[in-house]
């Protein structure tokens, strides 16, 4: 089944999205979650079906419900919130393709350094002025500069979980 999206400006609903990590520490032993509160998007379905658009998170908003880690995390050794306020992930493609699976290419920039990233979505609700999309993909910190890792106790990949909704703006 194919599905149509309508071609326009859509932006993101950020009552009704959420951008949450999950990571192992302690050696595996320990599953760190948290999600970033301030999320904000928009993008655009072009004539051919295809998308562009950009989702920025603000690295202050990063909750993992421990205030002391939530500080570390912010901080030189990993997000250097007060140098990179921003993650931005700039959506150079997206293409829905074998029903509701969206090939995403992009561009993921998270302490000043950008890196590729490719992944799938899957689209699990639309309509006419309404979108939502799924991801879960995994982001390798080191290549980001954040390598701190004490006693060898965090493991590299972090795996990013989005529920994204999108509203058609007025034309």
């Amino acid at each position: 089944m194919t599905v149509a999206v309508e071609t326009g400006t859509w932006q993101l609903d950020t009552t009704a999205s959420t951008v949450a990590i999950k990571h192992k520490s302690i050696w595996g032993l320990i599953t760190v979650k948290g999600a970033f509160t301030a999320v904000t998007g928009q993008g655009e379905v072009r004539p051919d079906g295809s998308a562009v658009g950009t989702l920025t998170l603000a690295v202050a908003s990063l909750d993992t419900k421990n205030p002391k880690r939530d500080t570390h995390l912010k901080g030189p050794d990993f997000f250097d919130a007060d140098n990179h306020p921003e993650l931005t992930f700039a959506v150079r493609s997206a293409e829905l393709r074998d029903g509701d699976k969206v090939h995403v290419i992009g561009q993921l920039t998270a302490r000043g350094i950008s890196r590729p990233l490719t992944l799938t979505a899957r689209l699990t609700g639309v309509d006419a002025d309404a979108l939502t999309l799924d991801a879960e993909f995994s982001v390798d910190r080191n290549q980001f500069g954040m390598g701190w890792n004490q006693l060898g106790m965090i493991a590299r990949l972090t795996t990013v979980t989005t529920t994204l909704r999108f509203t058609r703006t007025a034309a």
